[in-house]
């Protein structure tokens, strides 16, 4: 974590107003919730729209804060403890992370796309870390608060930082490849998600490209070939960087070749003479592209095919991500983080390959953000859900009605059922469900599906 004297931090992030016999006290890493603060961090208040962190100074200097950043338009508490005054907090959070950056020698790769780029941020930073000290996005810490949030949390001596970047409109995407200036930049897939504010898939893959601005000449442009916009996007940019690709289509830079995929994992190897056979403890077809695009990055950076048969084994998954949890006398398939047409097809296309269980039952939330035509984007699921592999079709949500819909000129009536509470909805798959049975929850996170999967462990 960011280890510096009152002063430099200063400096790094802009700001004025330190006392000078402050200037020599030193921080360790940074927290912007008071709840949360640990001894010796700088303390960065953000304001929202229902809160405002300046408001709750007196707790964390009570949890161990030993200075602050404070917005020059809020009024400074009478207190006998080190404030640095910046113009607005988020800025100098993110200013604080570029110039901390930009003093570290770590190698960034940036990762971004529709679908995959937090997978491809787990397999990726599990195979680097065979090799050097590794460190990578927690959880969902991709935007403007959480990535430099996310650099002030390296150690300096890290050599190897794997960063998610998230985004949902222009611009976004700019900020923060100006923030980490990744020396790897990674496009895994242009899909529906960010429609509603981008409108169409071109600009969403404009949005993507955004992440060459933060490289250098010469540095690595790695992206999913088999994308024919993002392919059409890319040659139409004149660039100078180290560009490669990665798919099954023949002109692809790495083309990965299945062995098999069942539900201990996937087996593949590369179409190279050098190529092992690689073994990868994730569920579904897709996590192969997915750990295409982090070997290739890999084997930039010099990994040994040796250590990238090891890192694949010990990926640590970010939670709520096609994730297999036990529940009474029968399976959960939780991949309620993200939802939208192509993955909710990629978790179906894992559920058809797991074989073995007694019964198969699709529980499918809302869709958002997926743009104007979302109610023909649901309609479209529910007539490609295939009816000879799954038993039963659940719904929840006022979108997710429209999958039930179509669905049900597939199914039999009572194999597709809609719900608006989510009592109602357990309460109805702990009726049906048989032992041994595999039950697949899906949705977009503001539906908190999660409530489902709790639901039916308990």
């Amino acid at each position: 974590m960011i280890t510096r004297n009152l002063k430099e931090v200063q400096k790094m992030c802009g700001g004025s107003g330190l006392q000078e016999q402050y200037e020599t006290l030193m921080i360790q890493g940074v927290s912007t919730d008071s709840r949360n603060v640990n001894a010796g961090q700088l303390f960065i208040p953000l304001v929202g729209e229902n809160f405002n962190g300046h408001d709750f100074i007196t707790m964390a200097i009570g949890k161990g804060a030993v200075a602050s950043l404070w917005n020059h338009d809020e009024p400074k508490p009478d207190l006998d403890f080190p404030f640095i005054i910046v113009e607005d907090t988020v800025l100098a959070l993110q200013q604080l992370a570029r110039s901390y950056r930009e003093e570290l020698n770590t190698k960034v790769i940036g990762i971004t796309g529709s679908n995959g780029k937090t997978s491809t941020k787990d397999i990726l930073a599990s195979i680097l870390k065979t090799q050097y000290k590794t460190h990578k996005t927690l959880g969902n810490f991709n935007n403007y608060i959480g990535l430099p949030l996310t650099i002030l949390s390296m150690d300096e001596d890290t050599e190897m930082a794997v960063l998610e970047m998230g985004m949902d409109n222009f611009g976004q995407i700019e900020l923060l490849t100006s923030i980490a200036k990744p020396d790897a930049a990674v496009i895994t897939n242009i899909g529906e998600a960010h429609l509603e504010g981008l409108k169409t898939k071109e600009n969403i893959a404009k949005a993507k490209l955004e992440i060459l601005k933060g490289l250098k000449p010469n540095d690595l442009f790695l992206y999913y070939g088999d994308d024919s916009l993002l392919k059409n996007e890319v040659e139409h940019i004149s660039m100078n960087y180290q560009v490669m690709t990665y798919g099954t289509k023949d002109y692809n830079n790495y083309q990965p070749e299945i062995v098999f995929v069942n539900e201990t994992g996937d087996s593949f190897f590369l179409r190279e003479p050098s190529s092992p056979q690689f073994f990868l403890p994730m569920l579904g077809e897709h996590q192969v592209l997915n750990a295409t695009a982090a070997i290739a990055v890999a084997r930039y950076f010099g990994v040994s095919y040796e250590n990238i048969e090891k890192g694949l084994l010990n990926v640590e998954k970010t939670g709520m991500r096609n994730e297999l949890i036990k529940g009474n006398g029968f399976t959960i398939l939780n991949d309620s983080y993200k939802s939208n047409p192509s993955s909710v097809l990629a978790a179906l296309d894992t559920m058809y390959s797991m074989l073995g269980y007694s019964q198969k039952i699709v529980v499918l939330g809302d869709m958002l953000g997926i743009g104007d035509d979302e109610i023909n984007m649901h309609k479209d699921i529910g007539l490609k859900i295939n009816s000879d592999k799954i038993d039963y079709v659940f719904t929840f949500g006022d979108l997710a009605k429209y999958i039930a819909e179509t669905a049900k000129l597939r199914f039999g009536k009572d194999q597709i059922l809609s719900f608006d509470s989510k009592s109602d909805l357990i309460k109805k798959v702990k009726e049906i469900v048989k032992p041994d049975a595999l039950v697949l929850v899906k949705a977009s996170r503001p539906l908190a599906m999660e409530e489902v999967v709790e639901g039916l462990i308990n």
